[in-house]
């Protein structure tokens, strides 16, 4: 691995206003947090919708997500992240149409709003399998691979071993989860505006610098070292030859079966 290049003055200065301006944030929002229960899980129940929307795109916008979504784009093309676009439809939906409802039954939590919909052993039953099922499984996986692509950030930039990863990404849970308990839902929300909008112009000025770099030369020079289909928007759909999502048929486009395109776009996301 290539040695990277040592973090001057001015870098250090950034990291360390970004987790100053964290820590400013949770402080801030501390004592509307400790109010009561509904103004620490539910920001009072009074949450600007784009500070919600914004807020749960931003939780998807981890570490991970750089890395995944470039390797869609480079094996599948453009096309490539429909495998995660369909999911819109679900966020578009909660924000818009559910959360409304949620607020409406006046409830705390999801597992609130299931004994109010089913009521009796079903609602018990639905209660204690998403407890074990998210609890134990799937956000477990979340922290994992998120925390793994962390690390190899990690290993990357500053070319740590894999104890101090370990201990660098421990201390980074708990400052989280610290601010987090400090500032309730409304600290979290705001703090992921922030950082999504630092996230991603600093993506917008990468993009921009690595286009424009030498070695690509631009739209035309980018577009020349590309296979043919990679720029294409819209994936192939009807071959058989990838039902399973990966790229196939012509050039560098993804190609799904129908009945691949139609889990993608009318099951998974829901």
């Amino acid at each position: 691995m290539n040695t990277p290049t040592a973090l001057n003055g001015l870098d250090w200065l950034v990291m360390v206003a970004l987790l100053a301006l964290t820590i400013g944030i949770g402080i801030s929002f501390r004592k509307k947090a400790g109010r009561s229960l509904q103004h620490f899980f539910l920001g009072g129940r009074n949450l600007p919708w784009y500070i919600a929307g914004t807020s749960m795109v931003a939780t998807t916008f981890a570490a991970d997500t750089p890395l995944a979504v470039t390797e869609l784009v480079a094996q599948n093309g453009i096309a490539g992240n429909w495998l995660w676009w369909n999911m819109l439809a679900g966020g578009m939906l909660t924000v818009f149409f559910f959360a409304r409802y949620w607020q409406r039954a006046g409830v705390l939590t999801d597992l609130e709003l299931i004994t109010l919909r089913y009521g009796g052993a079903p609602a018990r039953f639905l209660r204690g399998f998403r407890a074990v099922y998210f609890g134990l499984f799937m956000n477990v996986m979340i922290i994992g691979w998120v925390n793994v692509a962390f690390m190899s950030l990690l290993e990357v930039f500053f070319d740590l071993g894999r104890t101090d990863q370990i201990l660098v990404t421990g201390l980074a849970m708990l400052l989280v989860a610290g601010y987090s308990a400090m500032s309730g839902l409304l600290g979290v929300a705001f703090t992921d505006v922030v950082q999504f909008v630092l996230a991603m112009a600093g993506c917008i000025v990468l993009a921009v610098l690595v286009l424009y770099s030498p070695d690509i030369g631009g739209i035309a020079g980018l577009t020349a070292k590309l296979p043919a289909g990679a720029l294409d928007f819209f994936p192939s759909i009807g071959s058989s030859t990838a039902a399973n999502g990966n790229a196939g048929g012509a050039g560098n486009t993804l190609v799904l079966s129908v009945g691949a395109f139609f889990a993608f776009v009318g099951v998974q996301w829901w």
